[in-house]
């Protein structure tokens, strides 16, 4: 999940090594399979090691503690422009070594996500409108809509995977109907969002490369011809506006198309995390479940305990700008800073009981969105959407129960959500 609108686009160095001067393998902890099933144990014990390390042998610096992502993630100094990470994609030894590698990365960074100051602001302007308290009221009907076709192609008594039946198709129909995209295009979107996704790892094999870059390249043509046979529309929507800011110039054709991919490919992950993690919380912690079924008015608060206790990324990205100070570390300029969501968010030092659900948690100071100039733009819509989506279900279902043993996507190393969610289910009476 994420912020503007997350695919993180944490770039690789040009060579990871194994470990830093403290002993600490940080890659091999990051990919192991263990840690993407559960993270919380190892964050744990990494965070009580201190809220700042340092990775000597690539020059990163990881935050797991509240007090310090809070500094980082909201301080001009602290920008998301991977160009200027030293070192990075950006830079001629990368550039040799990796040639599709910097090709993607290229064509990916033209966004708001990866910019800074007032180019950021300038292409962020553009979509505002279209999140705002006003224009999310108008999305209520849809939402609805979209949530009561999908529960009503779903058993009224008997067993769904919950992530293919409900919580992934919601929002991929919901971002569709907002850039009125067809339906029969609904398969092909996900495989592009599938294969973008990834660029959010800081790992990425050659095979993966090629597959973003050619996804890429597919998406925006798709768009490129959506954006020319919309041109003489008067359209109200995420579209229009992307229309008439190429129009009169406000954003380029490049920044247009990958501002437009970026927003389908994170509105649509961020949410589907979101209602995919958020239940499978809530069948682990069935007093609070039986807590939210009895006052619906814990619902906004539930959703932010969710985005806290099961963060729908793993990393989120800042590069120096200039020389910056945390927790008594000095991070210099152009240095990447990579903040472990999963502990900024559990950190004991800034939530009581942190590994323990509570759907009324007063004053939760999360940092799923990000933080600061690139907090997530597309925020009210995932929590609208969540609302509505958990609202909606347990109002059918009197009773929710996990069928088998949830899958977490492996696939992938930022993007934290399940692949499959069994539940067995019995509709109210």
């Amino acid at each position: 999940m994420a912020e503007d609108c997350p695919t993180e686009g944490t770039e690789p160095i040009t060579d990871i090594q194994a470990k830093d001067g403290s002993g600490i393998d940080w890659w091999s902890i990051l990919s192991d399979r263990d840690f993407l099933k559960n993270p919380y144990p190892e964050l744990h014990r990494l965070q009580e090691l201190g809220p700042v390390h340092f990775d000597s042998s690539n020059g990163i610096y990881f935050i797991l503690g509240h007090k310090a992502f809070a500094r980082v993630s909201k301080s001009s100094a602290m920008g998301r422009d991977t160009r200027n990470w030293a070192g990075g994609w950006n830079s001629d030894d990368y550039r040799q070594y990796d040639p599709v590698g910097f090709k993607l990365f290229s064509e990916f960074q033209p966004q708001m996500i990866n910019s800074d100051g007032e180019e950021h602001r300038r292409m962020r302007k553009v979509y505002e409108p279209a999140f705002r308290a006003q224009a999310m009221s108008r999305m209520v009907p849809l939402i609805e809509e979209q949530a009561t076709r999908l529960l009503a192609a779903m058993p009224d008594n008997g067993e769904v995977d919950f992530i293919d039946a409900f919580a992934a198709p919601l929002p991929l129909r919901v971002l569709c109907e907002l850039f009125d995209v067809p339906e029969s295009l609904d398969e092909t979107i996900s495989r592009w969002s599938a294969s973008l996704i990834r660029i959010g790892d800081i790992l990425m094999t050659p095979e993966q490369k090629l597959e973003a870059q050619e996804a890429l390249a597919e998406f925006k043509d798709f768009l490129r011809g959506q954006l020319k046979e919309r041109e003489g529309r008067s359209q109200d929507n995420l579209m229009g506006l992307a229309i008439q800011a190429h129009k009169d110039g406000t954003l380029d054709e490049e920044e247009t198309l990958t501002n437009l991919v970026s927003m389908l490919v994170a509105g649509h992950e961020t949410t589907v995390t979101l209602i995919g993690n958020g239940m499978l919380l809530l069948l682990r912690h069935r007093q609070e479940l039986a807590r939210l079924r009895g006052d619906g008015s814990l619902m906004r608060t539930a959703i932010e305990e969710f985005l806290r206790m099961e963060p729908g990324g793993n990393m989120i990205l800042r590069v120096a700008r200039e020389d910056f100070e945390v927790e008594g570390t000095m991070i210099p300029k152009g240095a990447p800073v990579i903040g472990l969501i999963g502990a900024i968010n559990r950190d004991p030092a800034r939530f009581e009981r942190p590994d323990e659900l509570d759907v009324g948690r007063p004053a939760n100071a999360q940092f799923t969105f990000g933080g600061g100039a690139h907090f997530c733009i597309g925020a009210p819509l995932a929590r609208l959407e969540a609302q509505i989506a958990f609202s909606s279900v347990l109002e059918k279902y009197a009773h929710i129960e996990l069928a088998g043993e949830p899958e977490w996507r492996l696939d992938r190393m930022n993007a934290r959500g399940l692949g499959h969610l069994p539940l067995r289910l019995r509709k109210a009476a």
